[in-house]
């Protein structure tokens, strides 16, 4: 990937004052609503979710909430953990910790639960292209990171542990925990835990928006995204 390319480094405000807004939101936005939409499709495969989704699924379970609430609610208090990280939240922040889990909402109305090994498989496979492309989307309007994948960064500025060793042990505690609640997690966890990081990297160059007024580069890109990301 070229310089022009790269993600830029960004406090909250430089975000907002980068160029291209206009087209930046709209990518946000398609972006935000894939992800949601990938989120539907993998529920009603049926076959596992990612680790985070299973967490959602646990929660919703025992609390009576939709999953998309449980997405929304469960935004919070994640994000309340970057203030002694040291965090900002920028806008595509908090439009990904409400969108996504409407967005959400919307598809599980619209499609329906299938059946049969086959076609479950195809289901996740599809849910989880369409979820990297909706991940290289939104954080390629480069607007913020989601509540999730910023705490993983956070952690790992504050304490110098690695990206990938943060990420692990995040999505373990996330995964036990909601599996314990009665989230999902089968064959489809797998598929997603193996193909999302390659996809997304695939996709990304294609999706970054290029920045008139830029800081440092944020760290590679091949290292960002070489694990599933999470809204």
């Amino acid at each position: 990937m070229t310089e022009r390319r790269a993600l830029a480094n960004l406090t909250p405000l430089d975000q907002l004052r980068a160029g291209a807004l206009p087209r930046r939101l709209a990518q946000l936005f398609v972006g935000l609503t894939l992800y949601g939409i990938a989120m539907a499709l993998m529920v009603r495969a049926g076959i596992g979710l990612d680790p985070w989704d299973v967490f959602h699924v646990g929660v919703s379970l025992h609390t009576g909430w939709s999953l998309g609430l449980a997405v929304i609610i469960v935004s919070l208090p994640v994000l309340l953990l970057w203030a002694p990280l040291r965090q900002w939240p920028g806008f595509g922040t908090i439009a990904n910790a409400i969108w996504i889990g409407i967005a959400t909402n919307i598809g599980l109305a619209l499609i329906r639960p299938i059946h049969g090994l086959v076609l479950q498989t195809a289901m996740c496979l599809l849910a989880v292209v369409i979820n990297a492309i909706g991940g290289a989307l939104y954080i390629g309007s480069q607007l913020g990171p989601g509540p999730r994948d910023g705490l993983m960064t956070g952690i790992h500025r504050r304490t110098g542990v690695s990206l990938r060793a943060v990420r692990t042990g995040l999505e373990l505690t996330v995964l036990v925990i909601g599996w314990l609640l009665g989230g999902v997690v089968g064959i489809g966890t797998l598929l997603y835990a193996v193909l999302i990081g390659p996809l997304v990297q695939f996709f990304l160059p294609w999706c970054i928006v290029p920045l008139a007024h830029r800081r440092a580069p944020a760290p590679p890109v091949a290292e960002t995204v070489a694990q599933p990301l999470h809204p």
